[in-house]
Formats: C-alpha cells, structure tokens, sequence
C-alpha cells in the first residue's frame, strides 16, 4: 500500500503531465456516519462542486468528517490517482464498493499527498474518499491527476526528493564540521558547536518534513513528528546562541536574556514531549498548541529581531555582517512571508520555500568560513614575511653590536697614535725641501681620511643623541645643501630644495646634518650630464617625511638589498660606513629610512622622523 505522505508545494513537471480533474463533489459528514452506501445515495443537492483552483472549503461547525466523489476517466493498466493535499488523520478511499486505500494508521501533516493505484478490473464508476479527523480540517485541495502509475510516482520523487538530499547534504556538512572541531582550540570549539547545531538542525527539518519520508518509513509518522520538534527545539535557542557569538551580547545583553527565555521554552517543550508520549499522546492539543502556535510567534519574533540586529550591525561597515546579515535576510524574509502566510490562512498554507532560504543562509556561512580561512592564510603569510624580516634583524643587529664593540675599542686606540704621527709628520715638513714637503703633505692627508673613517666609526658605535635640540628641518637641509652645492655643480648637477616651513623634529643638529650629508651626497656622486637633486620636506600626520631623489645610475634589486651591511659600498675606494652611519643616526632618532630605485633612472630615499610636539 502507498502510504500517506505530507506535501511540499507541488513544482511544474517538466515533462509531459497527465490530466487533473477540473473539479470534484464534497459533502459533509459527522465522523460516526462512515457508510458508503448513505453516501451514495445522497440527494446531489447535498453536494457542493469544488473546482480544482479553488480553495479547500472549511467545514462548519458541528461537521468532523467529510466525502469526496470523483468522477474517474477510464483507466487501463497500470493507472493510478494522485491527489496533491488531503486533510484529515483517517483517509479511505472506495471505488465501486471496494476499499481500495487506507491511511487510518498515519498521522495528519497538515496537508498530505496520497497515490492510489487504479485497476481496470475495479470498473470506471465514481470513487469516494472519506476523509476525517485532523485539526486542520477535511477534503482535498490542489490538483488531482490520473495516468500512468509509472509517471506519476516519477512525478512523486521529482517534486519531494529534493527535500531529502538537501536534508543529507546538511547533515553530512555537520558530521565534517564537527569532526574537524575536535582539532581546534578550545575557545574556538564552543562557538563551531552552534553552527553545527544550527546545520544539523535544519538537514533533520528538511527531511522529516519532507513527504518523501513517510514513503520510506510506513506507518512511522508519529517518529517522523518527533525529531522534526526535536529539532526545531534544538535549533531556535542554538541558532540564537551562534549569533551571540558572532556579534556579541547586544545592548544592555537583550540578546542574551531573549536567547535564555528561548533555551527555557525549548527545554520546557521538550519536557511536554515527553509528558505527551507518557500519556499515550492524549494531551495532543495542549502540546499542537505549545509547540504550533507559541512556538510559530516566538520563531517570528526571534526572527525580526535577529534580522534587525544583523542590518544594523552591517550598517557599520564589517563585510562579514555585511555578508551574514544578506544570507540571514533572504532566509528570515522568506521565513517571515511564510510564517505570516500560515497563520492568516488559518494555518491552511503548506511552508516551502523557507528551505531555499536556508540554503542561501548556509552559503553566506560558507562565504563568511572562506574568508576566515584566506584571512587565516594570509595572516600565516604575513606572520612568515615577518618572522623572516625579523631574523634578519636579529642578525643585523648582533653584527652591527659586534662591529661597533670592535670599532669602539679600535678607534680609541688607533686616533691617538695617529694624531702623534701626524705631528711628527708636520714639524717635518716645515724642515723638508719641496719634495719631501709634496710627500709629506700626502702622507697627512691619507692621515686626515683615516681620522674620518676613525670618526665615521665612533659615530656608528655611538649614535645615541648626547644633547637633543629641536630642529627646523628646513633649516637644516639649506645647511646641508649649501655644503654640497659646490660638489654638485663639479658634477655637472644641481640641488633643488622643496621644503615646508614649520617642521620640527628633536634631535642633534650635527649627527642630522651629517647623516643628510651621507645621503646627499651618495646622490651627487651617482650623477651624469644635466643631473638633478630634489631634496623636498613635508609633513604626514604625525610624522615629518624628507625626501632625497636622483636621476643618477640607480642601483640593481641586489644592491638596494645589501645597502646598510657592514662595509658595503658600490664605489671604487668606498667602504660602506657613511651608510652605515647614517642608518643608526636614523634609527637612533627613532625614524626609518626606504630605498627606492631603478638601474639607469636614479634613485630615492625616503627618511620618515617623528615629527616633534610641544606639550
């Protein structure tokens, strides 16, 4: 026997449909009156026509019970009648004297769809369907259609299998998510289990409500009913708790107080289900009432204020609210247009596409998962380049220690003997001919350069500000420039200034210019025919930036990455301490410094120095 089954709003086949019944005949009866034969030979005034599109007629009061009368075109093998809804707990179905359906052991859905198979032997006169019991009333509403058994039970699958797999899918999607919660950390385990509860909750609500189900499972509705609740139970408090955890307690921990109540009232219902079943189901109205009609108001409030709080958290500008609250807002507007449906048509309407709307919510988390993840990669990435910079560094800055320990204890004890060997040399100078003057005279300058390399290396040891002033940085750079103008021009170049007024930076003004210097001058030396330097001064929030930029010969990738290493130096007789110097005057100044540049198209270096506040 094909078993009784709940209806989905019925979808256009896409193939060739067989015909439906353009309309029928109801009469009403008492539940006590089951008999055929009075049926039959009721007067025709007693029955009423109902067309195919019109709406289920509701009984009147007094009235428990009703039949239908079809009128069957001629059947052959192999037919069979599908009629789309059927209200009612007992369904029986006649057809010339004979029984030939009966549902008197399911449990009403609320509109359920029911196959009966036809035979040629049974004849091609009227068939009679009793129908009665239910609380949503009696009678049939929706297409009835007759042909193939074959096609129509196709058409059967077609419109409610889907229900199922999609059930699967999510309960499978929870199955994994959970399974992969286990490895995480604790903190991050509460917050998953919800979403977990949330999916699983609704794959369980889209299979047993589905009226696929009961074709599989006869003569299990009243099981079928009990986890569809359960897990309505589950997933209201569960999907409350999942917002909480993305967006927080709300206002005053409103949400928190709402997501309570709705933990209570769950749990309470819960305990009815119990009670209900204990008693053999006797409290049946009672527990529809509790678990149908609070339930149904509380899930529209719950609703519309998660999804006012979801606009109005996006409205802030987070893309994840942005992305949660879209989902969220076609699955709770779809919801709310059904849930409104339902009860203004006295609970007649059949809810369906609530699921489409789940499906577009469980995207949205999906979406919002996948961001997390290439957020997490990238952050990973980002950890990687750092911890890698910061080797370097580490590196770096035990080098440049041990040189300055090294340069420190050298200089002290190599300027002392340098600065007496230079006296000598210069007493006798005053006492040699001309010749051994001109030598003389070279030998004190190789000593003078050794003495500024001595000084460029107790500056690198030391680049702490002894005595900090501050310093108007324009002033200082027209110093500077006004030094290395003259060398510009013996290159062939020129110095451009584009300095604001009213920069301030706290520092020592000798240690300042001596690192300009390094930088300016490394520019000029770089120049070619109709070279340019643009030395230019601003400010950027909190920070004072000076720019120094060449049209020189630039450096290759390579060189720009070695540039501040121990006595590196792309020049013939250069040995890399100027930069050297320069970088700890900077980052004894507390500033940074950037390298930019391209081989034959000069280059720039950016200084980036606190700018100074007078508290």
């Amino acid at each position: 026997m094909i078993a009784l089954v709940p209806l989905g709003i019925a979808m256009e086949w896409s193939g060739k449909t067989d015909p439906l019944l353009p309309e029928w005949e109801m009469k009403w009866e008492q539940a006590d009156a089951n008999s055929l034969k009075e049926a039959a030979a009721a007067p025709d005034q007693e029955w009423i026509k109902v067309s195919a599109n019109a709406a289920r007629p509701l009984p009147p009061a007094g009235v428990s019970a009703a039949w239908l009368r079809f009128t069957i075109p001629k059947v052959t093998t192999n037919s069979a009648l599908l009629i789309d809804k059927v209200y009612g707990n007992t369904i029986k179905a006649y057809w010339n004297n004979e029984i030939v359906y009966d549902s008197s052991q399911l449990v009403n859905f609320n509109g359920s769809k029911v196959l009966i198979p036809l035979s040629p032997k049974d004849g091609n006169g009227p068939m009679y369907l009793w129908s009665s019991g239910g609380g949503k009333g009696f009678g049939v509403e929706g297409g009835v259609r007759t042909g193939n058994y074959d096609k129509l039970i196709a058409l059967y699958v077609k419109q409610d299998l889907v229900d199922m797999v999609l059930g699967a899918a999510l309960i499978f999607m929870a199955a994994v998510l959970m399974t992969c919660l286990l490895f995480v950390r604790a903190e991050l385990f509460s917050g998953g289990l919800w979403l977990v509860l949330v999916i699983l909750s609704f794959g369980v609500l889209f299979i047993t409500y589905s009226p696929f189900l009961p074709l599989i499972l006869h003569n299990q509705g009243r099981l079928i009913e009990t986890f569809f609740d359960l897990a309505l139970f589950t997933l209201l408090p569960a999907f409350t708790f999942y917002f909480e955890r993305i967006f927080g307690p709300g206002r005053g921990k409103r949400l928190v107080r709402f997501r309570n109540f709705q933990l209570g009232y769950s749990i309470f219902c819960f305990g009815f289900l119990l009670l209900n079943t204990l008693l053999s189901y006797r409290l049946d109205h009672l527990y529809r009432i509790m678990t149908v009609e609070v339930m149904g108001i509380l899930m529209i409030i719950q609703l519309t204020y998660l999804l006012g709080l979801a606009v109005s958290y996006a409205y802030k500008g987070n893309k994840d609210a942005v992305i949660f609250s879209l989902g969220f807002a076609v699955f709770a507007v779809i919801s709310l247009g059904e849930l409104l449906l339902y009860f203004s048509s006295a609970e007649r309407y059949h809810l369906y596409w609530w699921k489409w709307g789940v499906i577009a919510f469980v995207i949205s988390l999906i979406v919002i998962l996948g961001r997390g993840f290439a957020r997490n990669y990238e952050q990973a990435v980002s950890y990687s380049r750092d911890l890698e910079k910061f080797n370097n560094e580490v590196q770096r800055s035990e080098k440049m220690e041990i040189i300055s320990e090294l340069a420190a204890s050298v200089a002290h004890e190599v300027r002392n003997p340098l600065q007496v060997t230079r006296g000598f040399l210069q007493i006798l100078g005053e006492r040699s001919g001309s010749k051994e003057k001109e030598y003389l005279d070279m030998a004190m300058q190789e000593l003078d350069r050794a003495s500024v390399i001595i000084t460029d290396f107790l500056t690198f040891a030391k680049p702490g500000l002894d005595q900090e002033d501050i310093l108007e940085v324009s002033g200082e750079l027209k110093h500077v420039s006004g030094i290395l103008v003259p060398l510009a021009n013996l290159q062939g170049g020129a110095i451009q200034l584009q300095l604001q007024d009213g920069l301030q930076v706290l520092g020592s003004s000798s240690k300042f210019k001596q690192a300009f210097i390094n930088l300016i001058k490394n520019s000029v030396e770089s120049l070619q025919e109709n070279g340019l330097i643009k030395v230019s001064a601003w400010k950027s929030g909190s920070h004072i930036m000076v720019s120094v930029k060449d049209n020189g010969e630039g450096m290759k990738v390579s060189e720009l990455a070695r540039l501040g290493e121990p006595y590196y130096s792309n020049k013939t007789k250069g040995t890399g301490l100027g930069l050297m110097v320069t970088f700890r005057i900077i980052e004894a100044m507390n500033g940074s410094i950037q390298f930019h540049s391209k081989k034959g198209e000069g280059t720039e270096v950016i200084v980036k120095l606190p700018a100074y506040r007078n508290k």
